[in-house]
């Protein structure tokens, strides 16, 4: 074996060692679960669903720290396996479950569909649809030909709200504090939302997060140039909240991606919003080891250019994530300090936007990540001004195409191409990391073996 050879398998080995869950907390009561649960777990799901962020972990790391359900009783710990059952395991009832801080374990098997009506078989659109809306006619009435260039109003968007609100009931799953909800192997969640809203000290580990589909897009008319379809439902949403730590999971449409969807009124029909958005003065967040695969929207921090609630806030963390095939919003970041780093980007497709946005009074430090570009996306594309002033970045690697990959620098790339320049400084930098950053030509390698869903030890 070459010198070169053994630094990389050296390297490699000590990133799985750091990589891999921390033992659970010396603290925790004795790994066992509620009778029907036990006979179903393993030992090693059982110490994983008692597992915390480990210290310095990222902006979650910071102050309490985040803990999820560590301290569940045994009466507390659960494992689900349909929409009901994850509803009566984060508290019993869905419309008052965000409120629930018991501390809890809930274990996900097989596929748990948000679409699963009360008596266990599958809803569709025309189910949680009033009776006075029809997509035929909500098209038909505010065609900007024959409505103008102004919001709908009346009493068909009255109705299209209130299938909205028939859907969110259902859809929507509202997840409390001091929740831990673990994926047991080929784990999914389809059809549905979990809102992390008013919600400290959440956890969320190894699942697939699978076509959160919006039944009831609005349309939008002075969206940009000429109006755009906008969607409500994120596959998880983080609102209100701190110290919430997402990780080893993989976002996903499936067979559902807004690409084949049709076109109204010129504009194409999405029914998918972020994969993980950071909204609404959240902040304390890390998103660690997760896929992000085939989609539009992904990761949005921040709701609004209005300077108000969401300063110092919105306070983030992203490392050793795979972005694939994926559009826009890796992420788009408003107001909050975020940390991007050892990432692998793999960007490619009809439709790509761009990689990092950097928006009003954002702080983004962009550092050792990896990017893979297809033929037509060049580093110049990288970066996107949302009316952000400076983002840092260092240590990147990029390979275009056929090129072999390099070092370059990203603000300069995307100031050679673009008016008005960014700056150089976000203005701070990152101390809140768990072990050694890696060069970001390791990071693909790291990233393709550790990142998603079902790369835990279950």
């Amino acid at each position: 074996m070459s010198m070169r050879s053994f630094a990389t398998g050296a390297a490699l080995a000590a990133l799985i060692l750091v990589a891999a869950p921390p033992p659970a907390a010396a603290t925790a009561p004795p790994a066992a679960a509620t009778a029907h649960a036990d006979g179903q777990l393993s030992w090693a799901a059982r110490q994983l669903g008692r597992q915390t962020l480990p210290p310095g972990d990222g902006w979650a790391a910071a102050g309490p720290g985040t803990t999820g359900g560590a301290a569940a009783t045994p009466d507390q710990v659960s494992v689900v396996t349909t929409r009901a059952g994850l509803v009566a395991a984060l508290g019993g009832d869905n419309a008052t479950n965000a409120g629930n801080a018991t501390p809890k374990i809930v274990y996900v098997a097989g596929t748990v569909d948000g679409f699963e009506g009360p008596d266990g078989h599958l809803l569709d659109c025309a189910d949680l649809a009033d009776p006075e809306y029809s997509l035929d006619a909500y098209l038909a009435a505010y065609d900007p030909a024959v409505w103008g260039r102004v919001a709908p109003s009346g009493p068909l968007e009255a109705a299209r709200m209130r299938s909205v609100a028939n859907q969110t009931r259902q859809t929507q799953i509202n997840v409390g504090p001091n929740t831990t909800i673990v994926g047991l192997p080929g784990a999914r969640l389809t059809g549905l939302t979990l809102m992390i809203d008013r919600a400290p000290n959440v956890i969320v580990r190894n699942l697939t997060l699978h076509d959160a589909r919006d039944c009831f897009p609005a349309w939008s008319p002075t969206d940009g140039e000429t109006g755009n379809w906008n969607s409500q439902y994120d596959q998880i949403s983080v609102r209100r909240s701190e110290n919430v730590w997402i990780d080893h999971n993989t976002f996903t449409d499936g067979d559902n991606p807004d690409s084949v969807q049709p076109s109204y009124f010129g504009r194409p029909y999405q029914v998918h919003d972020g994969s993980l958005d950071v909204t609404h003065t959240a902040s304390l967040v890390t998103a660690s080891y997760n896929r992000f695969v085939g989609r539009d929207k992904v990761l949005l921090i921040g709701s609004s250019n209005t300077v108000g609630p969401d300063v110092d806030r919105l306070k983030v963390t992203l490392h050793h994530n795979l972005f694939d095939s994926v559009l826009q919003r890796l992420p788009r970041v408003r107001f909050g300090q975020v940390d991007v780093y050892n990432n692998h980007y793999r960007l490619g497709g009809d439709g790509f936007a761009y990689a990092i946005g950097v928006g009003v009074q954002s702080a983004v430090h962009v550092e050792n990540n990896h990017f893979s570009l297809a033929p037509g996306i060049t580093a110049a594309d990288l970066l996107h001004d949302w009316g952000g002033t400076a983002v840092t970045t260092r240590g990147n690697w990029v390979r275009a195409g056929a090129d072999r990959a390099r070092p370059v620098d990203l603000v300069a790339a995307y100031n050679a191409a673009h008016d008005p320049d960014l700056g150089a400084d976000a203005g701070w930098t990152p101390t809140l990391r768990r072990g050694p950053v890696l060069p970001a030509p390791l990071v693909p390698l790291a990233v393709a073996a550790l990142a998603g869903a079902g790369r835990l030890p279950l």
